[in-house]
């Protein structure tokens, strides 16, 4: 069973008295961690008068070396070995805690982000919340020594859990929905520390817009029946090709390509777009996605944590395409288990599915 901090059980009612000085650690592995730590402190910020939030991603305090071996090869491997990627994700999940290659991976972690631990005395916050299992890790060695006696918080940001994230001396966890909370029971964690608040995601997403002004802001003819092509906001290759495959349909629809941060992606997606004039709309980077959302029918995108949780706060209906082993095969099943996603497997099975929902449109039509 968890163990309890030594403060056993605390809440964070001590938010509603004195000032809080609150720390949201994540990690820049993917873009989902930093979101979500992005999202509870624009939240606390809308909500809240009595908390200081700070958030700090953890690669900004390791090594150049760690960083490119621990984050950028992440991005790597689910982009060019995703088979590997699904063996690490089912092999770490079952892996004891004592075991040799943990206690090689805890001391190599720990070795490589001892400035965690002057934040921690700098900033000396009240909570530390974990968007992400690494922070999460440290802190609760830190917790098992003494050495850190505050609450430690971890937020989830896949409707899945895995074993990277439960760790004896956490305070609570806040889990995506009630399935994931009954699974964390299940590993040993103590139910009322578990708390269903969804995956977190900014207010503005929450907020009603008029899809005609979204439109209009892109060009875009509110009119037409508009797919969101995503890469995810690091821009991961292969979207140019589904946007040739989906363009060669017999049908009048606009496909916007998202091209997150990857500048050859965009060059790729808008050499695409002058051979189809009107029809494919290359999208840098953005911070006004929620609006892209609006002024879309369907999108089309990686099943990502973050991402798919802001397409259901807008309403926004998804195919899910090649779900890489692991967390992204879980988060599919649950959006297609609760009828909000349809799933493609391959670039033929994508077109296949936007051809039928074009062909009911046309039917309606007729």
């Amino acid at each position: 069973m968890q163990k309890r901090a030594s403060l056993e059980n605390r809440k964070m009612t001590g938010l509603y008295g004195k000032k809080q000085k609150i720390l949201v650690l994540s990690v820049s592995a993917g873009a989902g961690h930093v979101r979500a730590a992005e999202a509870l402190k624009a939240s606390s910020l809308k909500w809240f008068d009595d908390a200081d939030v700070i958030h700090v991603d953890v690669m900004e305090l390791v090594s150049k070396l760690f960083r490119n071996v621990y984050a950028d090869s992440y991005i790597k491997i689910v982009e060019k070995h995703p088979a590997l990627w699904g063996y690490l994700y089912d092999k770490t999940d079952q892996e004891k805690a004592d075991s040799a290659l943990s206690k090689v991976r805890a001391a190599i972690e720990r070795l490589n982000t001892h400035k965690l631990r002057k934040l921690l005395q700098d900033v000396d916050p009240d909570h530390v919340i974990c968007t992400h299992f690494l922070p999460a890790q440290l802190l609760s060695r830190k917790k098992r020594k003494g050495v850190f006696i505050n609450p430690v918080w971890v937020v989830v940001t896949d409707f899945d859990v895995h074993g990277l994230w439960i760790h004896e001396y956490v305070d609570g966890y806040f889990a995506a929905n009630e399935e994931v909370a009954w699974r964390m029971a299940g590993r040993g964690i103590i139910r009322d520390t578990i708390h269903v608040t969804g995956i977190p995601i900014m207010p503005v997403f929450g907020e009603k817009r008029e899809r005609g002004a979204c439109a209009a802001e892109f060009g875009l003819d509110p009119l037409k029946k508009t797919f969101l092509m995503m890469s995810g906001g690091a821009g991961i290759d292969g979207i140019e090709v589904l946007a040739e495959d989906l363009l060669k349909l017999p049908y009048d629809f606009q496909l916007i390509g998202l091209a997150g941060r990857n500048q050859e992606l965009l060059k790729r997606l808008q050499e695409t777009g002058k051979m189809h004039p009107g029809r494919l709309f290359p999208v840098p980077y953005t911070k006004v996605i929620e609006r892209l959302m609006t002024a879309s029918d369907v999108a089309i995108t990686k099943p990502g944590g973050l991402t798919t949780s802001e397409c259901l706060a807008v309403g926004l209906p998804m195919i899910v395409v090649s779900p890489i082993p692991g967390q992204e095969e879980r988060n599919a099943d649950f959006l297609l288990e609760n009828g909000a996603a349809l799933k493609a497997c391959d670039a033929g099975a994508l077109s296949y599915r936007v051809s039928l929902l074009l062909q009911e449109q046309d039917g309606s039509r007729n």
